[in-house]
C-alpha cells in the first residue's frame, strides 16, 4: 500500500486474520453442573477470547457416552466413567478460535486436579474426591480429529459445525 508523502491521512489499517481457526468440544461434566460452575467455565472460555459457537444442556445416555468414550471401552475405568457422566446433566459447548484446542486444554489444566496449576479450571475449582473416576469439571478435545468426531456426536443436528 502506498501513501502519498503529502497526504494528510497517514493512517494505515491492517487486518489480521487468524492463521488457524479451530473448533473444539468442551463438556462441563456433572460435577461442574451440580456445583453451579457453568457460568464460571463459560466466562473463562470467553475471557480467553474464544467464541461459543454452540451450547446445550443434556442428560447423556449410555449409547452417546459409549460412542464418545469408544477408545476407552474395555479399560477398568470405562464403566465408572460412563456411570459418572450419566449421573447428572452435562453442558456441551463448541468453542472456536485460533489454536482453541491447545488453548482450552491449557486453560483446563492437567486432568489430576491435585496437580493442576492454580489459575486453571481444574486447579482452581476441582479436587480429588477419592472416587473411582476423577471428577475434574471439564473435558476438552485433544486434537482436531477428536474435536470433529466429538462435535458430530454431541451436535449431530448442526451440519454447520462440520469442517473448519
Amino acid at each position: 500500500m502506498e501513501i502519498p508523502e503529502n497526504s494528510a491521512n497517514r493512517q494505515v489499517v491492517i487486518r489480521l486474520t487468524p492463521v488457524t481457526q479451530e473448533r473444539t468440544l468442551i463438556l462441563i461434566k456433572p460435577d461442574g453442573v451440580r456445583r453451579g460452575l457453568i457460568g464460571e467455565v463459560i466466562a473463562r472460555i470467553e475471557n480467553k477470547g474464544y467464541q461459543i459457537a454452540a451450547i446445550k444442556s443434556l442428560l447423556a445416555d449410555r449409547a452417546l457416552l459409549t460412542q464418545h468414550y469408544a477408545e476407552h471401552e474395555g479399560k477398568p475405568f470405562f464403566e465408572p466413567l460412563v456411570e459418572f457422566m450419566m449421573s447428572g446433566s452435562i453442558v456441551a459447548i463448541v468453542a472456536e478460535g485460533n489454536r482453541v484446542i491447545e488453548g482450552f486444554r491449557k486453560l483446563a489444566g492437567t486432568t489430576d486436579p491435585t496437580t493442576a496449576e492454580p489459575g486453571t479450571i481444574r486447579g482452581d475449582l476441582a479436587r480429588d474426591q477419592g472416587t473411582k473416576v476423577v471428577q475434574n469439571i471439564v473435558h476438552g478435545s485433544d486434537s482436531p480429529e477428536s474435536a470433529a468426531r466429538e462435535i458430530a456426536i454431541f451436535f449431530p443436528e448442526r451440519s454447520d459445525l462440520k469442517g473448519l
